[in-house]
């Protein structure tokens, strides 16, 4: 199975510490050696983003930041687990590394085999 974690963070609107970038750097590398990551992305701050909205057929764009947010999405992964409780045992050992925030985690659609 695959899973989607979206982490949520408070905004700080400064990049990673060298020290950060160096812990999450071995966790990414452990867990891709190990097989369970897929993929993973950090977002840039949200004021470089925009928002799209689709309401009754009017399309609207709001530009960040989007201070209106007490959270707002830091990044991304992409996890393989043989269940949803092994993919969030994995989620609060990533959560152990990145700080502070929360990780919503989505199960994705597969396709059956044909």
């Amino acid at each position: 199975m695959r899973f989607l974690s979206i982490y949520k963070t408070v905004e700080t609107n400064r990049p990673p510490s060298p020290e950060e970038i160096e812990n999450m750097g071995k966790i990414v590398e452990d867990a891709m050696k190990a097989g369970w990551l897929v993929a993973t992305e950090g977002c840039m701050p949200s004021a470089l983003g925009a928002r799209v909205r689709n309401d009754n057929g009017t399309i609207t764009i709001t530009d960040g930041p989007f201070t209106e947010t007490k959270e707002v999405v830091g990044g991304f992964a992409i996890i393989k687990a043989n269940s949803k409780e092994e993919a969030l045992d994995r989620l609060k050992e990533w959560l152990q590394i990145v700080g502070e925030g929360e990780c919503e985690l989505r199960q994705l659609y597969e396709m059956p085999a044909a």
